[in-house]
């Protein structure tokens, strides 16, 4: 019978009742070489039990002051007995020893042996038996885990003060103006041991777990996010006209007045490319859109019916951030300023880049901000631009403007990019497909070609570079050619040996996540958490298909996690990030359709707190904690804690020893955490645990 599922890490482990210890008292231990027999049957005998924080006990001896005096070696001195005899006890108290020692090594393997035992063989990568953790494996592995850490105990985590509900590691913008760090480069990340948190951040007092998809989308409270209702009232016209502003919440309900304002303007856009409507654009083989400044998400929200991918970036934002407004209604987005470094994303990743009132002035830096545009749009890709500055009535009646206008007019130019369409504020201009258009320009008439050494796939917040990038990528390939959406999520032959991968293993990997995501499912259910010690059966509810809205992927590899989400028709989005410490496949995600980032776990990621409700890694404390080590475990799972949303889940999966290791974190973070066997693999865990609500108290 399966065993119910346990709260908390195991206690101390002891030895079964019968099992004495080898060591007595000290006058035991002098009676003890004339009276052996006497002495091996007293009833008297010590039958100490070993204590969790002394596990060697038995190796050493006390060698404190007793009235039988004691050598150095720790062994009672006695002057009566022969040397032969006093060495030959040494020899025999050591065999004991020794055999204390194999009988614990014996009752590891077989606690290991014991779980592997009792699961039924099926697929490899299947997970089966999740209701039945084994609770002397885990009081095993525990013990294991502190013998490590030796006399050391893990203080308990405070709780950040209520200024920190909203604070963002690396983001300081008040700190960074104090240094001198200004024109514009305020916002970007400064990231610094100083940066980091050591206690754990609270919701606000009136906090609310967020509505599921798709009605988080288009309500969410007020109390969850930082704005007020000035800040509302001032933001852009657009976004103003679809916003509803509530006491306690903000709609963005479709029955709203604005929704069709902006209905009517992706339908402008989708004219303006030369579509019917917006309903075409993945046919044209637009997918993923690059949103800079979204004002709060609204296009993303409108989009995302037609299956295309909009992914929001906005600077850093102290209240009113549009950041954390579009993650609190279900969107993607991160924090990222378009200023001064380049973006953490491969060349060539985008199909549209969309600005609207971004706030960008595109002139300054002799143009750089549009080369770093370019870098990351696809060839035959679209930026789209609205702005007041393009419309004919207002630069004529300025020329700061019209100054404006004509160098952002002819700097297109020079990238070789083509005005489509200007209509009203909105401009459109399409990348050339072919790279023989560079060599056609006027000398001089444009940013050179990026040499090898400097056009980097994949920069990491690297200076912003002044020349063009991509064009010696094999990923060079105008988007109409591009398989279409869905099908590209599966990419064909060619576009995998692109990447370096063959059909082969791409397929197992396809197969093996499809699998891990039902379980997946399975053990996301709340009755996981239940005492109750039965498995679930058919009259158990099922958990419901929109639980999670917001998942963060730490250790992407393929993208797998992603495509097998969407493939058992999770209404989900997926930030997919490649560790800058790890394989960078990041371009191949990027290729089927997703969305994601490089980032270094040892830094804080450039999200809001609260905005993922399910946070995966599958070896990912194997590739930041294995042979080289850069920073803590427990920094990293503190930031974990950072971004998950209150009763949001954490998925990992590695090695049993790392499992364990982790494990012993989560109750210093508070969180329900189960330990659960992988079928047919007896050195990897996966951990499952679930954030508490810790609800701070009104002051």
């Amino acid at each position: 019978m399966s065993r119910p599922l346990h709260r908390g890490v195991s206690g101390g482990g002891r030895f079964p009742p019968n099992s004495h210890d080898i060591w007595d008292d000290d006058s035991q231990m002098k009676d003890k070489l004339e009276k052996e027999d006497v002495d091996r049957k007293s009833p008297n005998a010590d039958q100490t039990y070993l204590s969790i924080r002394q596990p060697f006990r038995f190796l050493l001896t006390d060698n404190s002051s007793s009235k039988h005096g004691l050598l150095e070696n720790g062994f009672v001195s006695d002057p009566f007995s022969p040397g032969v005899l006093r060495n030959r006890h040494k020899r025999a108290l050591l065999l004991l020893r020794l055999s204390l020692v194999v009988i614990v090594i014996l009752a590891l393997t077989g606690s290991f042996w014991w779980t592997i035992s009792i699961t039924t063989s099926s697929r490899g990568q299947v997970y089966r038996g999740y209701r039945s953790l084994q609770q002397q494996l885990v009081s095993d592995l525990v013990d294991v885990g502190k013998l490590s850490l030796g006399s050391t105990k893990l203080k308990d985590l405070e709780y950040c003060s209520p200024e920190s509900e909203n604070y963002v590691p690396c983001f300081n913008v008040s700190e960074n103006l104090a240094l001198g760090i200004s024109t514009g480069d305020e916002y970007d990340r400064h990231c610094g041991p100083s940066s980091r948190q050591s206690c754990l951040v609270l919701p606000p007092v009136n906090y609310k777990i967020p509505l599921r998809w798709p009605w988080g989308r288009d309500l969410i409270w007020v109390a969850n996010i930082n704005i007020t209702a000035q800040e509302v009232r001032s933001s852009g016209s657009l976004t103003k006209r679809m916003m509803m502003y509530d006491e306690d919440q903000i709609s963005f309900r479709s029955a709203s007045p604005g929704y069709d304002d902006m209905e009517d303007y992706a339908h402008q856009i989708a004219e303006m490319v030369g579509l019917r409507n917006e309903s075409n654009f993945i046919q044209s083989g637009v997918r993923t859109i690059l949103d800079i400044g979204c004002g709060y998400g609204n296009l993303g929200a409108h989009l995302f019916s037609y299956e295309l991918l909009t992914m929001c970036i906005a600077n850093y934002e102290a209240s009113g951030s549009q950041v954390q407004l579009t993650l609190e209604r279900g969107l993607p987005a991160m924090i990222s300023s378009f200023t001064s470094k380049q973006l953490p994303y491969p060349s060539l990743s985008f199909d549209m880049i969309h600005c609207a009132g971004c706030g960008i002035d595109w002139d300054q830096k002799d143009g750089i901000l549009l080369v770093e545009v370019d870098r990351v749009l696809r060839p035959g890709g679209y930026f789209v631009w609205t702005s007041q500055l393009t419309s004919s009535q207002q630069y004529l009646r300025k020329k700061e403007n019209q100054k404006e206008w004509n160098f952002v007019h002819g700097f297109a130019k020079n990238l070789c990019w083509d005005m489509l369409s200007q209509q009203v504020d909105t401009v459109v201009w399409k990348k050339t497909s072919k790279k023989n258009c560079y060599s056609t320009r006027k000398s001089g008439s444009g940013p050179s070609l990026c040499n090898r050494g400097r056009d980097v796939e994949s920069p990491y917040y690297r200076p912003l570079q002044g020349c063009i990038a991509g064009t010696q990528s094999r990923r060079w390939i105008p988007i109409a050619e591009r398989t279409k959406w869905p099908a590209r999520t599966r990419l064909n032959s060619n576009e995998l040996a692109i990447h370096g991968l063959n059909s082969d293993d791409f397929v197992e990997d396809t197969l093996n996540w499809n699998s891990a995501v039902r379980d997946y499912w399975s053990l996301l259910s709340p009755l996981i958490f239940s005492d109750h010690p039965k498995r679930p059966g058919d009259e158990d509810p099922s958990p419901p298909f929109n639980m999670v809205r917001n998942v963060l992927d730490m250790n992407a590899h393929f993208g797998g996690f992603n495509a097998a989400l969407l493939e058992a028709k999770k209404s989900v989005w997926v930030m997919n990030v490649i560790p800058t410490t790890g394989n960078n496949h990041l371009p191949l995600i990027l290729d089927r359709g997703f969305v994601g980032v490089l980032h270094d776990w040892c830094e804080a990621f450039p999200t809001y707190p609260r905005t993922y409700d399910l946070v995966h890694g599958d070896g990912l404390l194997s590739l930041e904690f294995g042979e080289k080590r850069r920073c803590e475990m427990l920094d990293v799972f503190i930031e974990m804690d950072r971004i998950l949303r209150p009763e949001g889940w954490v998925i990992l999966r590695d090695t049993a020893t790392l499992i364990e290791s982790a494990r012993t974190l989560t109750t210093l973070l508070k969180w329900d955490a189960r330990v659960v066997e992988v079928e047919n693999n007896s050195d990897e865990r996966l951990l499952i645990c679930q954030k508490a609500f810790v609800k701070r108290q009104a002051m």
